[in-house]
């Protein structure tokens, strides 16, 4: 039942959010994953409750998680400068710096946490029996974090919200806290929009995509038909 559950949640329904036309916006259907998962949390006797808040792992991995941040963090600057496109680089903060800190602050409030409750929380508890050994939950929870981005309709979200699925999921199993979790993604999740990666997890240039690929395909048919 829970590997039917598992396709459902985490296969089919992000395909059909993606791949149909509706107007639901990402962040109430990711709330709505989240409710039902806390649902099915709370109501489990086994779930250790205090590992949603648990900050005390925090100043032992610390040191660890920023300096891992700091390093993925120069990698970051030097592509996006050597390869991304001119002014792509600190092109949100410095166009919309109100808008910027806006995404700041609630990001990790509305985003970020959320995951973590969905991806982190809910997959490790719920599906632990599922997939046996430790190595394997976490890369089933790094899967179902990236085919959830699918909705962006672009590689670069793909690879790295796979590797972030993976130190997202190793983070929790040593820490048993998703503060301490969710405190890592929305480091990186902040970086990434800051530094000027952010437009690839944002449902606008998928709309975009979208446009285009349709463009593609008119143009295609108008060709075919000429």
């Amino acid at each position: 039942m829970h590997a039917i559950e598992f396709l459902l949640m985490f296969v089919v329904g992000p395909t059909i959010f993606a791949y149909t036309r509706h107007r639901i916006p990402a962040i109430p259907a990711l709330w709505a994953l989240m409710a039902y998962s806390l649902f099915f949390l709370l109501r489990d006797p086994k779930f250790d409750r205090g590992s949603l808040w648990n900050a005390a792992p925090l100043g032992h991995y610390a040191l660890a998680i920023l300096g891992l941040f700091a390093l993925a963090s120069i990698i970051g600057i030097v592509l996006v400068r050597r390869f991304g496109a001119p002014g792509l680089f600190l092109n949100f903060p410095r166009t919309n710096p109100r808008l910027w800190g806006l995404v700041m602050l609630l990001y990790p409030i509305l985003s970020v946490y959320p995951q973590g409750i969905v991806y982190r929380a809910f997959v490790f508890d719920r599906y632990r029996d599922l997939f046996g050994p430790p190595w394997a939950i976490v890369l089933a929870s790094a899967f179902v974090f990236t085919y959830a981005h699918i909705v962006f309709r672009n590689w670069l979200a793909l690879i790295l919200t796979f590797l972030g699925g993976v130190l997202f999921g190793i983070r929790f199993l040593q820490t048993d806290s998703l503060l301490v979790t969710s405190f890592e993604h929305a480091l990186y999740g902040c970086f990434l929009f800051t530094v000027g990666v952010g437009r690839s997890f944002h449902h606008a240039s998928a709309r975009e995509m979208s446009s285009k690929e349709r463009l593609v395909k008119q143009e295609k048919s108008f060709k075919q038909q000429a």
